[in-house]
């Protein structure tokens, strides 16, 4: 049965006080030990109060580790199979009502290979699930962070398209047909999920096409991973700024291995 922490009874300096548990053995056994009492349908009821208390104080001792060993550093994680490295500028936890809320601020992230220079994560409605692994739920992320326009067009080259996208020396994004011999000068942006093209210029076959004969394409990208929705995204200069909204996400890690990974400065991994 899975037991949810009681905002009621937290209190920070308890959690602080506990966090100084996070790197003696003893406490895992202890914390494996309570989720096994949790699985017991007999267990009485003065366990069930202490181990109620336990995700709180849980919460707290990881997000005090984590920025202890982090904090201004490289972190590397493996988030739902996503590889990245980061350094992490900050991170906030707060409880908001029934749940915790957390604030991340990282800079030069990689995440699978494609870079970023900042990047800004608020997860609401943050809880932990008990268990062997434990689980860690949100009702939503916010996203927010800037892209360099030459990374951009290389993702979006990557994507195997229509369309050829490159950076020129000027900095203009040029798009070029892989099979009609088309080539244009674009911009771009997005918001609310509404992808919009702004055709600067366009050759056919090396022929100025006037802008008139050029419709603007527009896109409605409602299919996106994860149920993503994108606020908004529209270049300033050299990058691109964005904001993504996820729903709900559930992950799973292992206790044992994110304690070692914060003492050893190593790999966290959420499943």
């Amino acid at each position: 049965m899975a037991t949810y922490f009681d905002p009621k009874s937290w209190s920070l300096a308890g959690a602080v006080d506990m966090g100084k548990r996070l790197l003696d053995p003893s406490w895992i056994d202890q914390w494996l030990g309570f989720t096994t009492s949790w699985a017991d349908p007999v267990a009485d009821l003065g366990s069930g109060t202490v181990t109620a208390l336990m995700p709180d104080v849980l919460m707290t001792v990881l997000s005090e580790g984590i920025l202890s060993r982090f904090g201004g550093q490289e972190i590397s994680a493996t988030l739902l199979e996503h590889d990245l490295t980061a350094t992490l500028d900050s991170f906030k936890l707060r409880r908001r009502g029934a749940h915790f809320q957390s604030k991340t601020v990282l800079s030069n992230l990689v995440w699978d290979s494609h870079p970023f220079d900042t990047v800004t994560v608020v997860a609401h409605g943050v809880r932990l699930i008990p268990g062997v692994p434990t689980k860690v739920r949100v009702q939503q992320l916010d996203i927010e962070g800037t892209i360099g326009i030459g990374a951009m067009a290389e993702w979006v080259d990557a994507q195997n398209l229509d369309w050829r996208v490159r950076l020129d020396d000027r900095g203009h994004i040029v798009a070029t047909h892989r099979t009609r011999k088309m080539r244009a000068v674009v911009d771009g942006q997005v918001y609310d999920n509404l992808l919009t093209l702004d055709i600067r210029r366009a050759r056919w076959y090396g022929i100025r096409l006037p802008k008139r004969v050029i419709p603007a394409p527009a896109l409605l990208l409602d299919d996106l991973p994860n149920r993503a929705s994108i606020s908004y995204a529209h270049r300033r200069g050299d990058v691109v700024k964005f904001r993504l909204e996820l729903p709900e996400i559930t992950g799973s890690f292992d206790l044992t291995q994110i304690r070692d990974a914060i003492i050893a400065g190593t790999t966290l991994i959420v499943f």
